[in-house]
């Protein structure tokens, strides 16, 4: 299971993961994109999807937004809490979510859907769609799959899948998202894979 691979690795996954958004300027940018969108279509409530130990949720937290974090592993969610104690952070999965239809203003999931199994994605993003209200916005970070079909990889901590960018946002389109934009990045030294960043939005 997921939940049990990163529980096994949290403590080293979070020392790790700590500061890798300081040397990432592309990254912030799109998240920062994602940030101003959320801000300016009223204030409201913003879940980080797969929040691991938290420092996506913090750094969204630094941009203005009311958010917080939701992961499926408690060990993660215990160390997002002692991290970060003046956040919100539960445990639970990105595909049941303890929250009404329309609660939020926007998801942020950062390498968070690259776990779900390819044919499982579109019930993750329905579930998506019920909890955003109208207006309301999608960040996806992913593995792209650099022009091959959708491809599973020996993650470090548990099977993943890199996908095609088109695919993926079609995937969203399927559900309802309206795509506003996409970055793609290519790998830096010791990364292995073409990151793929898509930002969605839901009509109003």
């Amino acid at each position: 299971m997921t939940a049990d691979a990163y529980d096994a690795v949290a403590v080293l996954y979070a020392e790790m993961a700590r500061n890798e958004l300081d040397d990432l300027p592309l990254d912030r940018a799109v998240l920062a994109a994602f940030a101003e969108l959320a801000r300016t279509a009223d204030a409201g409530l913003v879940a980080e999807l797969g929040c691991g130990p938290g420092r996506v949720t913090a750094h969204l937290r630094d941009l203005g937004l009311d958010v917080f974090g939701v992961d499926v592993s408690p060990v993660m969610i215990d160390l997002a809490r002692e991290a970060h104690p003046d956040l919100r952070f539960e445990v639970g999965s990105m595909d049941a979510l303890d929250l009404a239809d329309g609660e939020l203003r926007g998801i942020v999931s950062w390498y968070s859907v690259i776990h779900a199994q390819p044919q499982d994605l579109p019930a993750y993003f329905a579930e998506f769609r019920r909890v955003i209200a109208p207006g309301g916005h999608l960040l996806l970070g992913f593995f792209e799959s650099e022009g091959e079909p959708v491809t599973a990889f020996d993650h470090k901590v548990t099977t993943a899948y890199r996908w095609p960018i088109d695919e993926l946002a079609a995937l969203a389109g399927e559900a309802g998202f309206v795509e506003v934009g996409r970055m793609l990045r290519e790998p830096r030294e010791g990364e292995r894979f073409r990151r793929g960043h898509l930002l969605m939005s839901m009509g109003e």
